[in-house]
């Protein structure tokens, strides 16, 4: 048992990096930073400044060469490889110690298809379905690590792990919101929407603002030639960030919900302040970012915001469940 928390402890912290990694990718227009897959520049190691024009600038004629954008990609892809092979030694270790060996292999499975979309990302050049889909799996699989964390965790301790608490489904109800607005976050991010207001009541102070729902909201786009820098109109990218503005009122709505529901287990409340303090700080950060027009560093933020965010209601939900779990294990002991 040690062994597999050790395993997955290593994985969850590289899992985390990879999406930070990810994100500092992605803020810094660097998604194109590499023009093919799975090499940079048809190397796996980039040479120095001074060999680029003998080793790159003849076999990419007309690509604009930036190392800087090149190293940040492939320190991500090299991240994202190291935890693809953890994840593998870990499912086959959970395997033959028969300790969760589904969600393991369901863990390798998606991290394979995790690769898949980080080559499309760079060969359909940012189409936005494609890099949205590629920044949830990336939240996923750090999610599932986490779940498998605390299964292995409550099959090392003496408390029952086949009965789901009442209790938690309001805080499945929190986590599903919350990751509609994730997915939603995503989509403002890979369309380039997070410029397309600048007043953080409304969308724009000095006149009213025609909003294209059906486009900017349409899940699937046509494959263009490059999507660096967004190619939908100003109406459909206001309309991408009003409706991730109303996810956050929707996750609000949630979290009160819950913490009123829940808010006579004394063992919650901690997690309860933590997750207020991080949606408060994540709306601020928000507000922050339409009013001066996404600094580097508050946008960094608000991705890891979100992120810690995520794994606190995570950690809401195994609370909920596990304490309950031992009061009905005590009971049971008793009787």
């Amino acid at each position: 048992m040690r062994t597999s928390l050790q395993l997955v402890n290593g994985a969850i912290l590289l899992a985390l990096a990879v999406v930070l990694l990810g994100g500092w990718t992605r803020l810094n227009d660097a998604g194109l930073g590499c023009p093919d897959w799975p090499a940079c520049y048809g190397h796996f190691i980039l040479p120095p400044a001074e060999q680029v024009a003998d080793r790159i600038e003849p076999h990419f004629p007309g690509h604009q060469v930036d190392l800087g954008k090149g190293w940040l990609e492939m320190i991500h892809r090299y991240a994202a490889s190291m935890l693809g092979l953890l994840i593998l030694i870990q499912a086959v270790w959970n395997g033959r110690q028969r300790r969760e060996p589904l969600l393991s292999v369901g863990l390798l499975a998606l991290v394979i298809v995790q690769g898949l979309f980080g080559m499309w990302t760079v060969t359909l050049k940012l189409v936005p379905w494609v890099v949205t889909l590629h920044l949830l799996g990336g939240l996923l699989t750090l999610a599932l690590l986490v779940r498998l964390r605390q299964r292995l965790r409550r099959r090392n301790s003496d408390v029952g792990c086949g009965w789901v608490a009442p209790p938690a489904v309001a805080v499945r109800l929190l986590l599903a919101v919350l990751g509609v607005q994730l997915m939603l976050g995503g989509w403002t991010s890979t369309n380039y929407a997070g410029w397309a207001c600048d007043d953080w009541w409304r969308c724009s102070a000095a006149n009213e603002v025609a909003y294209d729902f059906s486009a900017g909201l349409n899940p699937i786009q046509t494959i263009g030639p490059n999507y660096e820098g967004g190619l939908l109109a100003a109406p459909a990218r206001a309309a991408i960030q009003m409706t991730h503005r109303m996810g956050a009122l929707m996750v609000v709505a949630m979290l009160l919900l819950v913490t009123l529901t829940l808010w006579q287990r004394r063992d919650l409340r901690p997690w309860f302040g933590l997750c207020w303090l991080l949606t408060v700080t994540q709306i601020l950060l928000g507000i922050f970012n339409v009013i001066w027009q996404l600094p580097l560093g508050l946008a960094v933020a608000h991705h890891a915001i979100a992120v810690v965010l995520l794994l606190a209601v995570l950690g809401l939900y195994e609370r909920a469940r596990v304490n309950r779990m031992e009061v009905i294990h005590g009971y049971l002991s008793l009787s």
